[in-house]
Formats: C-alpha cells, structure tokens, sequence
C-alpha cells in the first residue's frame, strides 16, 4: 500500500535570526493546506505509529466538571527533529450555548532546541487531521466506486469528517442525521453550499434509518454513550467510522453490526483497546474479542494486514485520535506556512 510522502526529513530549526514563535490561525492554515494533504499525513502518521519511529504515549485525560475532559497529547519524531503538545478540552454541552465542544490548541516543538517554534489553533487541526483519518480508512479499506454516504452527527468535527468523506470518494449523495432537527437541517444546507465543489448532494435524513439506509460509507461522530443506528441495517459493502467515542462507558456504534464484519480495524490498537467503549463493552459482553480487533490502519498501510478484498465486505474503523497525528499535522502545516509567509511571529 503506497502513501505520499508529505512530510520533509528536513530539520524544522531555528536560525539566529528567527527565534521567535510563528502563531498560526485557522485562517493561515486554511490558505496553505488541503484534505487531501491531510489525509496523506494522516496516512505517514499511522505508518509512523506501526513503525515504531514516533514516541506516541497514551493521553492523559483528566475529567472535570460540566461533563468536561481535559485531554494532553505528546508525541515526539527523532527523524524529523520534532516534538507535539496538542491540550484539547472536551466540553459536548458547549454546542447548546453555541460553542465549540473541543477547544484546543497545539505547540510544534524544535527537536534540537526544546522551544516552541509554533503554536497552531488546535481546533481546526484536530478538526482537519480527524475528519482525515475516516478519510484515509476511506480510501484504504472502502469500495473503489461509492455512491452514497451518511453522517450521523454534527457538532464541531463534523464539518472536516463530511468533507474527508467527499475528498475520499466521488460520491453522489449524503444523508446528514443528529438528535437536533434543527441543527442538522441547517448543517445540511451550510454544507451543501460550502462543499459544493465535491458535487454530492447533502440531505438532511428523516431518522438514522433513513440515513444509513443503502450507505456505502457511514461516519458516527457523536459523544452518545448509547448506539446512534441499528447495525442489522447497514448494507454488505458498508465501510464505517466510528469517531465520537473515546470513553470507555460510551459507545455509539451498535454491537450488532460487529458479527457482521469481516474486518474490524482501528487507527491504533493500543490505543482503541485503551479507551473507547465502541470495542471495550462488545469485548465485555461476548459479541467480540480483542482478537477479532485485526490492527492498526498503519498496518494496512505496510501490508501486515490486509484491507478490503471484495465489495461484500463489511469493516469497521475506529479511530480515537493518536498524538502522532498532530505532530505530523504541525509540521505539514508549518512548513507549508513558511514557505508561504503566513502567520505571525511573535517574540523576535
């Protein structure tokens, strides 16, 4: 399986006349980088994690008040002589005072030097690396030709998760589902016209069964601690991400779908097997077992495992994010941004 090679071996040092720190905005990110480029990062990052060459320790998550989840994420490349600290901060009752459910942000680090050369909205590249991970199980483990999607969910990554979607596969239409009436109809249209370049339709679905009915590829992207579809009904050939799950008491993929799966396939074991309940409660309860979980896409990637080998196959994707991924984003992103003079130095 062949990926981009998007990141540079060059180091990211400094020079005696730039010591200072480049902050960039989602604006500044926006202008110098593309789905499609982060889904190749996301790509060499999940090699990396197989690899072995990145240090990717398991957050460190402290719960607070309100619902709320302080998250810390480090990781650290030798061979690109660069560090990551990405602190996002889940708050899921935000998007009913409209605002974000994940801030965050994140610091690329000079591997030679320990200082922080850039500070990055980590929201957006959270929003951009994650909807880049069902991109890239998309484009590994999905039909070569797809024609419908579904999206279950809408609050703050869902943007990126639909546009990765669409960036994966030339799809026709997709049905857009969430408890809020309201919110999805209006995503829907907002999407509609943003990501009209894609050429699909976004409808807003009747109910969940409506929107995965005869989906080729499905996306959850909710903090529901109960499943969100009826796995009995999603179709042979079904490619699905599971994103919004990174606890160990939630779950919104249904277990029933897993009996149905010739493959079941995470962006990290480790780390899947760690923290979301989408594979911990079916593992508790007997529907599965760890060994049913196959491996990590980086897996796939280098040909250890195998991804889809026919149109009948149903897999599933669960991705909890891995640190190694924002490192990677930072440093795609900050290179393309110096080269192109965007954001502010501060401190020089």
């Amino acid at each position: 399986m062949q990926t981009t090679d998007i990141i540079t071996n060059k180091s990211i040092g400094m020079d005696k006349e730039r010591t200072g720190m480049l902050l960039l905005s989602k604006e500044d990110i926006k202008s110098v980088i593309t789905m499609k480029d982060m889904i190749e990062a996301d790509k060499q990052a999940f090699k990396m994690v197989v690899d072995g060459t990145v240090d990717t320790p398991l957050r460190t998550v402290i719960n607070g008040k309100y619902d709320g989840a302080f998250l810390f994420m480090p990781a650290y490349a030798p061979e690109l002589d660069a560090a990551a600290m990405k602190v996002i901060n889940i708050f899921p009752h935000n998007i009913d005072n409209n605002l974000m459910t994940s801030p965050a942000q994140t610091m690329l680090i000079d591997g030679k030097t320990g200082y922080v050369i850039a500070m990055l909205d980590g929201t957006y590249v959270t929003q951009l690396r994650t909807g880049a991970s069902s991109g890239a199980a998309f484009d590994l483990l999905g039909k070569k030709e797809c024609k419908k999607g579904a999206m279950i969910g809408t609050g703050g990554q869902a943007a990126a998760q639909l546009e990765a979607m669409l960036a994966a596969r030339k799809l026709e239409e997709v049905k857009i589902f969430d408890l809020n009436e309201e919110r999805y109809k209006a995503f829907a249209e907002e999407m509609q016209k943003g990501l009209a370049k894609y050429g699909a339709k976004i409808i807003p679905a009747k109910d969940s069964d409506d929107c995965i009915e005869d989906a080729d590829l499905i996306i959850t992207v909710t903090p529901s601690a109960k499943p969100v579809f009826d796995g009995t009904k999603v179709k042979a050939g079904a490619t699905i991400s599971c994103v919004g799950t990174y606890e160990p008491h939630k779950h919104e993929l249904d277990p029933a779908v897993l009996p149905r799966a010739s493959k079941i396939i995470c962006d990290s074991k480790e780390a899947a097997l760690s923290e979301t309940g989408d594979l911990l409660i079916p593992i508790a309860d007997g529907i599965i077992t760890e060994e049913d979980v196959l491996g990590s896409l980086g897996d796939v990637i280098n040909g250890k495992i195998k991804g889809r080998e026919n149109d009948e196959e149903i897999i599933v994707y669960e991705t909890v994010g891995v640190a190694a991924q924002d490192l990677v984003a930072a440093k795609v992103i900050y290179d393309k941004a110096v080269e192109a003079g965007k954001g502010l130095r501060w401190g020089e």
